[in-house]
């Protein structure tokens, strides 16, 4: 009996250690993990902030939040697993636990939300952006705007929400302040001061499909990137808390 009871224990403490390893290793993953989740929504934040300012909904921006939150909490998550892990206590377990299923809960809402998003972001943007051209290109205190349509334009090669002629409904090209222009100059291949007055396509963009169809392409592959980061990362958490329940019931109860 005595060698039996002595079996099992070591049986156990070797199960327990193979758990420990097994549980930092998953948490120095989740940390790099964590580094990729923060990075893909400050890239969505920074780098595409000026177009976020075009879509009619906050939704796109919300999952890029949502992103920035979980990476950071991954981090620290990451960190406190280790220390959890390595010093074997339960409380540490519990609280890793718990966070882990909190950033799992916001991961999901985030990929939830990119989905949903995904789904009605194109009737969105055939509603709203060439009013957005139209009534807000250059009109006071929207220089944001201005700003955003003018990169739009330029980065993506197009002119007009669904063409070039989308233009002539412009408060700012009607006005004397568009100086004679047809188009903004951001509508021209060669960008030059006035050269949106000859709206010719040799001079001009003419893409197929206006600038909807290039910035709702932009939108939606970015968005499915932020959906299958957010879910992708979620479901390996799921393999992070089996072992750290496994890990919990394998020790020991603290005095």
């Amino acid at each position: 009996m005595g060698k039996m009871k002595e079996y099992d224990e070591k049986k156990e403490t070797c199960g327990t250690i193979c758990l420990k390893y097994l549980l930092f290793t998953f948490n120095f993953f989740f940390w790099l993990a964590g580094g990729v989740v923060m990075a893909v929504g400050i890239w969505t934040l920074v780098e595409k902030s000026d177009y976020i300012s075009l879509l009619p909904s906050s939704t796109y921006a919300a999952t890029a939040y949502i992103l920035v939150i979980a990476g950071v909490i991954v981090m620290i998550t990451g960190l406190l697993g280790c220390c959890a892990t390595f010093k074997e206590r339960r409380n540490l377990l519990r609280i890793y636990f718990v966070l882990l299923l909190c950033i799992f809960l916001l991961e999901i809402l985030a990929g939830v939300l990119a989905y949903i998003y995904y789904q009605q972001l194109s009737d969105e943007l055939k509603q709203s952006l060439k009013i957005t051209m139209t009534q807000k290109y250059m009109a006071p205190g929207n220089d944001g705007i201005t700003n955003a349509v003018d990169k739009l334009q330029q980065e993506f090669k197009c002119c007009g929400s669904n063409n070039s002629q989308d233009w002539s409904d412009s408060a700012w090209i009607k006005s004397s302040n568009s100086e004679g222009r047809k188009v903004p100059d951001s509508c021209c291949k060669t960008e030059v001061k006035h050269c949106g007055r000859r709206p010719h396509p040799s001079n001009i963009y003419k893409t197929e499909g206006g600038c909807i169809t290039k910035l709702e392409q932009f939108i939606l592959s970015h968005l499915q990137i932020v959906g299958a980061v957010g879910i992708g990362i979620a479901c390996v958490q799921i393999i992070g808390m089996i072992f750290t329940c496994c890990l919990y019931k394998s020790l020991k109860h603290e005095p």
